[in-house]
């Protein structure tokens, strides 16, 4: 089989000389909220539903309490996007003791959403079906024991409980199968072993140098945890980044999404006692991740991105990289191909946890394992920006939401990405050996450089390996940030994981789970 390389449309994601006549829409949202009125708790539930019947996506809600010159209660915001539209965020305010009616039985999408905010705030969506702790934060911490799991009865139904520790160094949770002999019938997932109150530290230290720590937020999603948070602080400064540092960052972007989709091959292969592809995509993984320590420093991608900045690639660089990519493609090929045409891989994968496009819009899943379901929800497309607007990634997806659907998705999302990588790194006119340096340090450590937009706030979303990575910033009349609102994609996706279990043989849980290959501390953030 012979893969061409596809070229680059336009140069303007490198150059900025010409844009398209059509603006790419963007990942990025900044309201000024002195300008922006609060909606009253009801208003807020009213207008998303409205939204959400007109097929618009809620990609986030969430909450604060009040502060210093806003009536008591909590600020609930809602970040919606409309199909083909840009990004649109909703305010509303709840007084203290309010609830407000669950959008959640009409809209299943919303569930996790509510039972977050519920759990940081103590608001209550009247009417949720499913109102449970998402990570136990605050006093809830010591009684992850009290924890209500679902019960079924019956003469023949028993419970097999997995975790929280687990073998390896897989992170902890906690899974509670409801079991008739060896078909699960309801698989519940208790989740919140490592909360780290990531929010709360992001509003311990001047912004500026906060990049280390929300490196380390998702260790395998470095690069788009610290783009997307990047590009809020940027947007709020005032300060934007130079077409050439968007270029790296969606490089090393695209670097990771490749070595984290060849962890996930590793696994699904070694998980089924396959050795030979779980070998080969482990070597091919090691090749990646060392061409992004060759770029920045480190395998995972830390250091790459930094306030106004991201790592130089020199001409020494590009052609190492480019290297790197043409010796690696004509092997992944031919390893996915293995996969693929192995009938032992088709039968154990094939009609195994299966999601379909309805039930997987209907819980609001997102990222690799919607598309895998058939669903095109992809950032990269519906919010480009400036990377991806001027030169687009090759749209992937996949039909029949098992896991087979899942594995051959993200072959396809590594390829394609490989492809895009090989395309720009092989233009005539690349040249991101002047990406400008990062911004001077601090004078101290309690200085804050940067004077921040005052009431203001920026949504900042990145399409990361598993899906949409979040970062809403909030500052207040002085321009200092009050709050930080940090989302990964697991959230939203551990529920599908749990539907992929139903009916399905105990013993296939391994292979569902490293299928969808969700992050725990992505969860417990």
């Amino acid at each position: 089989m012979t893969h061409t390389i596809l070229p680059l449309p336009t140069m303007s994601a490198l150059n900025a000389v010409s844009m398209p006549s059509t603006a790419p829409l963007q990942p990025l949202l900044q309201c000024d909220l002195s300008h922006h009125s609060l909606l009253s708790i009801k208003e807020l539930v009213e207008q998303c539903r409205q939204a959400l019947e007109a097929n618009s996506t809620l990609i986030s809600w969430f909450g604060r309490a009040s502060v210093s010159g806003e009536p008591a209660g909590t600020v609930v915001t809602a970040v919606l996007l409309p199909s083909g539209q840009p990004l649109q965020v909703l305010r509303g305010h709840a007084e203290p003791g309010q609830s407000y009616p669950s959008m959640s039985v009409q809209f299943p999408a919303a569930q996790i959403y509510e039972r977050e905010l519920w759990e940081q705030t103590g608001l209550v969506p009247q009417g949720h079906p499913w109102l449970k702790p998402v990570r136990f934060e605050g006093q809830r911490q010591t009684h992850m024991a009290d924890y209500p799991f679902f019960k079924m009865r019956g003469a023949e139904v028993h419970e097999v409980a997995v975790g929280p520790i687990h073998a390896g160094v897989i992170e902890p949770g906690h899974f509670r199968f409801m079991c008739h002999g060896e078909q699960v019938y309801h698989l519940e997932i208790q989740l919140g072993y490592q909360h780290r109150a990531v929010e709360a530290l992001l509003l311990q230290r001047p912004p500026e140098r906060l990049s280390p720590l929300v490196e380390s937020v998702v260790g395998d999603s470095v690069v788009a945890y610290t783009w997307a948070f990047n590009a809020a602080l940027e947007s709020m400064a005032n300060k934007p980044a130079a077409p050439t540092t968007i270029a790296s960052r969606a490089i090393g972007l695209e670097l990771e999404r490749v070595a984290m989709h060849l962890a996930t091959l590793t696994g699904l292969a070694t998980d089924i006692a396959y050795l030979q592809p779980a070998g080969t995509y482990q070597r091919l993984r090691t090749a990646i991740i060392n061409a992004s320590q060759r770029v920045c420093g480190n395998r995972f991608g830390k250091g790459w991105i930094r306030p106004g900045a991201a790592a130089a690639i020199t001409e020494a660089l590009r052609t190492d990289v480019l290297n790197t990519l043409r010796a690696f493609l004509p092997d992944f090929q031919q390893v996915n191909a293995l996969m693929r045409t192995s009938r032992s891989v088709q039968a154990r994968f094939q009609g195994i946890g299966t999601v379909s496009a309805q039930t997987a819009r209907e819980l609001g899943l997102t990222g690799v394992v919607a598309r895998a379901s058939g669903l095109q929800l992809d950032l990269r497309h519906a919010l480009p920006g400036t990377a991806y607007g001027a030169a687009p990634v090759q749209p992937q997806t996949q039909l029949s939401g098992d896991c087979w659907a899942r594995m051959c998705q993200r072959m396809a999302e590594a390829e394609a990405s490989t492809q895009w990588l090989l395309a720009l790194l092989a233009h005539p006119a690349f040249n991101l050996a002047d990406t400008p340096a990062p911004f001077a340090p601090l004078a101290s450590a309690g200085c804050q450089t940067w004077p921040l937009q005052a009431n203001a706030l920026c949504v900042s979303l990145v399409e990361g390996v598993r899906g949409p990575v979040l970062v809403a910033l909030e500052t207040n009349a002085q321009g200092q940030l009050i709050h930080a609102k940090v989302q990964d994609p697991s959230l939203a996706n551990w529920f599908g994981l749990a539907f992929a279990l139903r009916r399905q043989a105990i013993s296939d849980f391994p292979i569902c789970n490293k299928s969808f290959d969700l992050s725990y501390c992505g969860n417990d953030l």
